[in-house]
């Protein structure tokens, strides 16, 4: 009954989204974090990095406060992707390790279709850090003959983009008992493409760089649509493609499979075809951008392997990674406030 309530929830949002084409909407509150790590094992050093959300065109990210026990703390970015990340420890004889951080956002949303009518001269070379593979996510092989196959006859970015977000959409769908939102590992989704927005979003962007054309995945936390809501566990990924003369644009396959799921429509359905065209260039203002980049090396570096994604807070306790995936045994809450 929870997974069936937080899912409809979403599709309240979305139905919100989709019926408000005019660009105008925003979302405004106060997100908290609070972490307590002092459950795990005593007499170890604790390290601690939280995605760090910061302005941009489509947000303004202010009254940003910590507070806590820790040794020390700061704000940094990895030298890969420049993602802000704020870091704290705590020495080998803390008895408590407690993080509190908060801030405001005020959303936009994002509608993105003015297309130029031409594509002008581009290099790709300029994108190259979006036009590469990640660990998981291979441009070559099956994914290059999938992606050529779904192109094939399509010449500009704009084109090549449309028919892999149309084929995503339409050979996709969601998992809800993937945990979290998924690897975004693209060999097994070639085999079976099911899963969570993470998978969907890096099945989106791998095809869409194996056919030439820079992509993203985008990582966030959706934000309540009540006063008050617990999102502790609502991370969600989409992808951005970047089309020359133009910037970059949003799309979320994902959460067109998650509204067909829980309205149970086919994609015959007009309301599956609504979806579809609201979430090619447009997103809603219920998410906040914490993170981007793949197969991160934190800044300071983590002992542990690169990270897949960061969307999630990542600690380690006496050099060991604690699962992130399980809030109630890291242990972390984060709230929403809307303001």
């Amino acid at each position: 009954m929870k997974n069936r309530l937080t899912l409809s929830f979403f599709v309240v949002i979305i139905l919100f989204a989709a019926t408000n084409f005019a660009g105008a909407n925003s979302r405004s509150g106060l997100v908290t974090i609070q972490i307590d790590l002092s459950g795990q094992e005593q007499g170890k050093e604790a390290r601690l990095w939280v995605p760090y959300p910061v302005s941009d065109h489509d947000q303004v990210v202010s009254n940003i406060r910590t507070s806590g026990d820790y040794a020390s703390i700061g704000v940094y970015t990895d030298t890969a992707h420049s993602t802000p990340i704020l870091y704290a420890e705590w020495s080998e004889q803390a008895r408590t390790r407690k993080l509190v951080f908060s801030f405001n956002v005020q959303r936009q949303e994002v509608i993105r279709r003015d297309f130029p009518a031409k594509q002008p001269d581009w290099n790709p070379a300029d994108y190259a850090e979006f036009l590469k593979a990640t660990s998981l996510g291979p441009i070559d092989g099956d994914v290059k003959v999938l992606a050529d196959s779904i192109t094939k006859g399509q010449q500009t970015v704009l084109e090549k983009a449309k028919a892999i977000y149309n084929w995503t959409c339409e050979h996709t769908y969601r998992i809800p008992e993937t945990i979290g939102c998924g690897k975004g590992d693209v060999c097994e989704l070639l085999k079976d493409p099911g899963g969570k927005c993470t998978d969907i979003s890096s099945l989106f962007v791998a095809l869409a760089r194996a056919a030439g054309v820079p992509a993203r995945e985008i990582f966030s936390i959706r934000l309540g649509k009540k006063s008050q809501e617990d999102i502790t566990t609502w991370q969600h990924c989409w992808a951005e493609f970047f089309l020359p003369g133009y910037g970059w644009v949003p799309v979320d396959p994902a959460d067109v499979r998650k509204a067909m799921l829980v309205e149970k429509l086919d994609l015959k359905d007009s309301k599956t075809k609504e979806y579809r065209d609201y979430f090619w260039g447009g997103i809603d203002p219920y998410r906040v951008v914490i993170a981007k980049g793949r197969d991160l090396i934190l800044n300071p570096p983590q002992k542990g392997a690169p990270l897949n994604t960061f969307g999630y807070p990542y600690a380690e306790v006496g050099g060991k990674a604690v699962d992130f995936y399980m809030p109630s045994t890291f242990v972390y809450r984060i709230s929403y406030k809307a303001q």
